[in-house]
């Protein structure tokens, strides 16, 4: 916080333009923003020297807050937050600088050879926070070719297909037969995975989603012969292919369990700001963008109860 209240005090007492002119500004930045503190959003750019910030203290939000879940895995903050620019506290900015503001932002000691050459700060205005869960399996195969799409309308996030009925919809499950190998391993090497998968026992049904990828009359979950790890995929007893796809090996060891499913999240954060109102400039409406942070990229674990 130290380091915020640093940088908008320094913002703060230099002058804007006094000469009442209109100016003429195009805020041709790009699509992205950046984050930092309890909160700031700032965009910067070099040619010109320039940057974007809003600052957002009523209603106090973080970016964990943000993106915070509840006891479901749904957002908390489902609907797109309002902020009333230019009361509590909120602030919206634009200012030009003698040299690139590239770390100006979100330093205890902003760099000395950067000066604010003009400080404009919006005296009314809205700014509009969405935020967008996106989750997927990353299992090589696209979350909208995992679908029947028996409803119709194209959403694998709505009626979706569960293949094996370990309460995981496919879209989400990177294991989507339930026989304990991922299904970018069932996939196999196949020049297009998509529409020529493997299919080891040329049964008509790609491995990955095949519980018998041999047809050798044992279930590939349970052809865990040499390690009971939840994955059936390192099992060999003859070191040249794994005994699921060996019809030759029908040793049956019986699982016990699923394993440890992954699922990648991206959330998705956008600002967009209408009506604001700074001294001079014309522009009432802009679009800040999608926000570009790690932290917005997460896993989350799920184990299916066997």
């Amino acid at each position: 916080m130290r380091k915020l209240i640093l940088l908008f005090i320094t913002f703060s007492i230099l002058s804007s333009c006094d000469d009442g002119d209109i100016i003429t500004v195009e805020f041709d930045f790009e699509e992205t923003f950046l984050a930092c503190g309890e909160l700031v959003f700032y965009k910067i750019k070099s040619d010109p020297f320039e940057s974007l910030s809003l600052k957002i203290k009523n209603p106090g939000l973080t970016l964990e807050s943000l993106i915070a879940l509840d006891a479901n895995g749904n957002l908390v903050n489902d609907q797109e937050i309002e902020v009333l620019i230019g009361t509590g506290g909120n602030q919206f900015n634009y200012r030009t600088y003698n040299n690139d503001p590239i770390g100006l932002f979100c330093n205890d000691i902003p760099p000395s050879s950067v000066q604010i050459t003009q400080d404009l700060s919006s005296i009314a205005g809205k700014a509009y926070i969405k935020v967008t869960l996106i989750e997927d399996d990353l299992d090589g195969i696209p979350a909208e070719m995992e679908d029947e799409n028996l409803d119709g309308d194209f959403n694998p996030a709505t009626n979706p297909t569960d293949t094996d009925g370990d309460g995981i919809p496919d879209y989400l499950d990177e294991d989507d037969d339930g026989d304990n190998v991922l299904t970018k391993i069932e996939l196999g090497d196949a020049a297009d995975p998509l529409t020529n998968p493997r299919d080891t026992d040329g049964d008509g049904v790609p491995d990955y989603l095949d519980t018998d990828d041999d047809n050798d009359g044992v279930l590939t979950i349970n052809e865990e012969n040499q390690s009971q790890d939840q994955n059936p995929a390192n099992d060999y007893t003859d070191n040249t292919i794994a005994d699921y796809l060996n019809p030759n090996v029908s040793t049956t060891v019986m699982a016990t369990a699923y394993r440890v499913h992954s699922i990648n999240q991206v959330f998705v954060i956008t600002v967009r700001i209408k009506d604001i109102q700074f001294p001079n400039i014309t522009q009432t409406d802009f679009n800040m963008g999608k926000l570009n942070d790690s932290r917005l990229n997460k896993t989350r674990t799920v184990t299916p109860a066997f």
